[in-house]
């Protein structure tokens, strides 16, 4: 480092970034550095994030020393407001992003939780299936007509042209069968 830059003003140190004297930074760091760390740590709680911060401050004064104006306060000043504004924002993003991995994580449980289901539904309806497959034609007609196709026992009748009586007692053979056939697959789990 230069000595003369050990001396030298903060105006003048920033005047020295324009020109990308490195060593003006790095003096600019040495003197502030400090506090717009302890500043960043306070509000972020956190030393990695506010190192971040400090980083991003003194990078933007490197890329941008021109927004520093002498004559609205000192360089400090400078540096500790726009250390807040980046920690504050830094907190945001943060706090957003806690927000946003805790309601992924709520999803995905939930969502794992309804793909269970699904499956579990997938599988009764497979099983269901099978043994409405497995009735005489008469009692699955009557089954397909009153619980798939949402008819009432004496529609059922009339489109089948047979008794009410016959039907219901044909649907109530027919799920007593699919019943018999459905628990010791099912177990309680077709309980729930």
């Amino acid at each position: 480092m230069r000595p003369d830059l050990h001396d030298a003003s903060d105006a003048n140190l920033v005047m020295a970034i324009a020109r990308y004297h490195e060593d003006a930074l790095a003096e600019v760091y040495r003197r502030h550095a400090g506090a717009t760390f302890g500043l960043a740590k306070r509000v972020l709680w956190d030393a990695a994030l506010a190192e971040e911060v400090v980083q991003e401050v003194f990078l933007r004064l490197w890329s941008a020393p021109e927004r520093f104006d002498p004559e609205r306060g000192s360089l400090r000043s400078f540096l500790l407001a726009q250390t807040h504004g980046r920690a504050v924002d830094q907190l945001r993003s943060e706090s957003s992003r806690r927000h946003r991995e805790a309601r992924d994580a709520r999803t995905a449980v939930s969502s794992g939780y309804d793909l269970e289901h699904e499956v579990f539904d997938l599988a009764v309806a497979e099983h269901v299936r099978s043994a409405l497959v497995d009735l005489p034609e008469s009692q699955r007609r009557a089954i397909e007509l009153a619980y798939f196709g949402g008819h009432s026992y004496r529609e059922v009748a009339t489109m089948l042209g047979e008794p009410e009586g016959t039907v219901k007692s044909r649907i109530r053979a027919g799920l007593g069968k699919m019943h018999a056939q459905l628990v010791p697959v099912l177990g309680a789990r077709g309980d729930e």
